[in-house]
């Protein structure tokens, strides 16, 4: 038996599943004033199987920091990136960027996660659904869909740990109000969902939040416009939890894995 199963035996014994889910956000969840070149909020789970998360994911991720800056300490954020902020001011050229955009393309093709998003289109919500906070609009859908993995997996009785970025005490608190609200039956299950939430820094220096961050805003523009050109989504797509499951990657994961509101 190898060591990573070993780890898993081990924490299925203590009662929990062989999932770890990263979660961020794309977009502003609220609603008094909409950004008409963006009027969605995105949330997308980044559902990892803790082994291959371990052993291939994070060292993957530390490799490519080595070597484009020389350390681990930088935080990949999809905002600085494209805006070629702080430590991402280090392009030569266009080709130097394209060439790192490659590299984290690959690295994210490579990871082997599932994906679950919701997207909440602010710009169509009716006065009923206004009334409704788009970020526990999109997290009630996320958290369904992230039990209906588990269940098909046979693990919809061990804890599954769902972390997030802090935002805030005003916030945060609210976020885990909510959550604890739709685990404890607020679901369209009407059953205890198990799932646990942790929150972490900012400056935390996760893997799984650095890429559930490049992953977000991707998807909000293709549900935007389908049809304009969106290589990071081509890739994404291959992802999204499906209804034909992995025999069907890559399709029937609309409004399925990927869905949509209203």
């Amino acid at each position: 038996m190898t060591d990573e199963n070993k780890s898993l035996d081990i924490g299925r014994e203590r009662g929990f599943s062989d999932f770890v889910v990263y979660v961020d956000e794309s977009g502003d969840h609220g609603m008094a004033n909409i950004d008409p070149n963006y009027p969605v909020f995105v949330l997308a789970f980044c559902i990892f199987y803790k082994g291959h998360y371990l052993t291939k994911v994070v060292p993957a991720l530390q490799q490519l920091k080595f070597d484009y800056f020389g350390h681990d300490l930088v935080i990949l954020h999809e905002h600085e990136i494209r805006k070629e902020k702080g430590d991402f001011r280090l392009f030569k050229n266009r080709a130097d960027k394209q060439a790192f955009m490659g590299r984290l393309s690959k690295l994210i093709d490579d990871s082997n996660f599932i994906l679950a998003s919701c997207v909440i289109e602010k710009h169509r919500l009716s006065s009923r659904e206004e009334m409704d906070n788009p970020y526990h609009l999109a997290l009630k859908h996320c958290l369904e869909t992230l039990f209906d993995l588990v269940k098909e997996k046979g693990q919809e009785e061990l804890v599954t740990h769902v972390i997030v970025e802090k935002r805030g005490a005003k916030e945060d608190d609210e976020l885990e109000l909510e959550f604890r609200r739709i685990c404890d039956g607020d679901n369209k299950y009407q059953r205890d969902l198990p799932f646990s939430i942790r929150m972490a820094a900012k400056a935390s220096n996760s893997a799984g939040l650095q890429l559930a961050d490049l992953v977000a805003r991707p998807i909000g523009r293709h549900v935007l416009d389908a049809a304009q050109p969106n290589q990071a989504f081509d890739v994404l797509k291959r992802k999204f939890y499906c209804e034909g499951g992995r025999l069907a990657v890559g399709d029937g994961y609309d409004q399925w894995g990927l869905k949509h509101l209203p």
